[in-house]
C-alpha cells in the first residue's frame, strides 16, 4: 500500500480527499494543531508547521506521493508582515526541497485556473508561482487547475452564496460579464483521486471545470433560482473592482485578506486551455445547478461543531521580505551586505557583525547584545543560510527556541526571501507592534531598495541621511522604553517575561 502525505488535511478539500484516498492508501494526515484529532484505518495525524523545513522534512520520510493544499492568504502569526505571495513561495519551496530529499515519487497540487496573458492577478500569479517552484527540484508534479470550486465550505462560493441571500437586489460591474469555469466539489475530488494514481515522468497541469463556461452574472441568477429568491439586477459598469472589494467583503462578513486577493482575479476570464485535457478528468459531470443544491444539502447535513475560542497564547512574529540580488550575488555575500547595511543605516551605533558562524546585533557603547544568532550548519546550503536566534535583549527565546532568520535563495531565480520567524519579542507587544516592528519593517524596505539601486545603474545619489534619521529616532524610542521596562521589572523585581 503507498504512502500518501496530504498537507491541508483538516481544510474542506482536504478533508473529503482523505475520506476517498484512505480506502486504497495508507494517509499521513499533516496539521498544525492536531490535538482533537484521532487516527484511524490508514490515517496517521501529525503536527507539522510547513514553514519549518527541518518539520516537513522530518514528518515527508518514506511517503511515496505527496499532496500540496496550502495557502496563505490568512495571517498565521500573531503579527504577519508578508505578503500572502511570499509566504507561498516559502511554503511551496520547503515542501519542494523535502520532497526531493526524501525522494518523493510524485506531488500533487492543487491550484487555479490560469487564463492566456501575462497580466495576471497576484492571487493567480503567485498560485503559477508555486507551481513552478514545487517543480523545481526533479520531483514531478501534477497540477490540477480550477476555477470556481462549488461546495459548502470552499473559499469562493460561500461569498457568492451570501451575496445572493443578503442583497435584495445586485448592481453588476464590468467584471460580472467575464467568463468563469464553476466545479462541483464532487468533481474536484475525483480529479485529484484519478491524479493520484498517475505516474508523469515530467510536470504536468491539468485543468478541470464543470460542463459549461458562465459568466458572473450567471452564476447570481442561477443561484438564486436555487434559493428560490428574486433577485433583481442593474448593470453598472463603472464600478471600479477596488469598490466592488470593500462591499463584497462588508456583505459577506469574510476577511479581506481572504476577500481581496480573489476579487483580483475577477478581471480575467476563466477557460478550459485545450492543452491541459484529460480524459476522465478535466471536464466534470455535475452541472452548477446541482453543484449548489449539492452544496446546500452538504451545508444542512453536516453537524455544526461549536468554535473554541481560544487565543493564541504565543505572541510570535513572521516577516518575510523579497528582494532581488545582483547577478551572481551569494547567500553569504547577502548576509555580509545586510550587517553591513545595518552599521551604516544606524550610523554605526548599532554595531552588526557577520561572521562564518555568528551573526550579532549589539549597541557597543551601551554593553547591549541586542540579538545574537547563530548559524545552522546543517540546515544551510549555497543556496540558504538559517541563523537561530540564541539570545540578545530583544529576543524572549534563548537556547532552545525555533526562533530564526533565513536568507534563501528562489529556484532558477535572482530573488531572495529574507523571513524572521517564531521571533518572540522581550517589550510589551503594544510597544514592540508600534515601535520595533515598524523600525524592522522599514529596515527591510531599505535594504531592498539598496539591492536595486546596487543591481541597476544609478543616474543620481540618494539622500540617505533623509531616509535614515527616521529609522535612527524610533531606534532610540525602542531603546528607551526598553530600559524603561528594565527598570521598572528591576524596582518590581520582575523578569522580562512577567512584564
Amino acid at each position: 500500500m503507498k504512502k500518501i502525505l496530504l498537507t491541508g488535511a483538516s481544510g474542506y478539500i482536504g478533508g473529503h480527499l482523505m475520506k476517498k484516498l484512505k480506502e486504497n492508501y495508507e494517509i499521513i494526515a499533516i496539521s498544525r494543531h492536531i490535538e482533537h484529532k484521532t487516527n484511524e484505518q490508514n490515517v496517521t495525524w501529525k503536527s507539522a508547521d510547513l514553514f519549518d523545513l527541518n518539520e516537513i522534512t522530518e514528518v515527508m520520510k518514506d511517503v511515496d506521493i505527496a499532496i500540496y493544499l496550502v495557502h496563505s492568504m490568512m495571517p498565521s502569526a500573531k503579527l504577519t508582515q508578508a505578503s500572502f505571495e511570499d509566504m507561498d513561495a516559502l511554503l511551496a519551496d520547503n515542501f519542494a526541497k523535502a520532497a526531493s530529499v526524501n525522494q518523493v515519487k510524485h506531488i500533487v497540487f492543487m491550484s487555479g485556473l490560469i487564463p492566456e496573458t501575462n497580466e495576471l492577478s497576484p492571487h493567480l500569479r503567485s498560485r503559477l508561482e508555486c507551481e513552478r517552484i514545487l517543480g523545481a527540484y526533479g520531483v514531478p508534479v501534477s497540477t490540477l487547475r480550477a476555477g470556481l470550486i462549488i461546495g459548502s465550505k470552499g473559499s469562493s462560493y460561500p461569498i457568492l452564496k451570501k451575496l445572493v441571500e443578503r442583497l435584495p437586489g445586485l448592481l453588476l460591474p464590468q467584471w460580472a460579464y467575464n467568463t468563469t469555469l464553476p466545479v462541483a466539489i464532487e468533481d474536484v475530488i475525483n480529479g485529484l483521486y484519478k491524479i493520484v494514481a498517475r505516474h508523469p515522468q515530467a510536470n504536468e497541469s491539468i485543468d478541470i471545470g464543470g460542463p459549461n463556461h458562465m459568466t458572473y452574472k450567471d452564476l447570481f441568477k442561477q443561484t438564486a433560482e436555487v434559493l428560490d429568491k428574486r433577485l433583481p439586477t442593474l448593470d453598472l459598469p463603472i464600478i471600479p473592482i477596488w469598490l466592488s472589494k470593500y462591499w463584497v467583503k462588508l456583505i459577506s462578513g469574510v476577511p479581506k485578506e481572504m476577500v481581496y486577493p480573489l476579487m483580483d482575479s475577477l478581471i480575467h476570464d476563466m477557460v478550459r486551455n485545450e492543452e491541459n485535457t484529460v480524459e476522465g478528468v478535466t471536464i466534470g459531470k455535475i452541472d452548477y445547478k446541482t453543484s449548489v443544491r449539492n452544496a446546500l444539502a452538504e451545508e444542512n447535513t453536516v453537524q455544526k461543531k461549536r468554535k473554541k475560542s481560544s487565543k493564541r497564547a504565543i505572541k510570535d512574529v513572521r516577516a518575510i521580505s523579497r528582494v532581488t540580488l545582483p547577478k551572481d550575488m551569494t547567500m553569504s555575500q547577502v548576509t555580509a551586505l545586510y550587517a553591513d547595511f545595518l552599521n551604516k543605516i544606524t550610523l554605526n551605533v548599532v554595531n552588526s557583525d557577520f561572521n562564518e558562524n555568528d551573526f550579532s546585533i549589539t549597541i557597543p557603547c551601551l554593553g547591549k547584545d541586542l540579538l545574537l544568532l547563530r548559524k545552522d550548519s546543517v540546515a544551510s546550503n549555497e543556496d540558504s543560510i538559517l541563523y537561530r536566534i540564541v539570545g540578545g535583549d530583544f529576543a524572549l527565546d534563548s537556547n532552545g527556541g525555533n526562533a530564526r532568520l533565513e536568507f534563501r535563495r528562489l529556484p532558477y531565480s535572482n530573488e531572495c526571501m529574507i523571513a524572521l520567524q517564531e521571533y518572540e519579542p522581550t517589550l510589551p507587544w503594544w510597544v514592540y507592534k508600534y515601535t520595533q516592528a515598524k523600525v524592522h519593517k522599514s529596515v527591510m524596505n531599505l535594504f531592498k531598495f539598496k539591492l536595486e539601486t546596487k543591481k541597476s545603474t544609478r543616474k543620481g545619489s540618494v539622500n540617505m541621511k533623509k531616509i535614515i534619521l527616521p529609522v535612527v529616532i524610533v531606534g532610540v524610542i525602542v531603546l528607551k522604553l526598553y530600559g524603561l521596562k528594565k527598570y521598572l521589572a528591576k524596582k518590581n523585581n520582575m523578569s522580562n517575561a512577567e512584564l
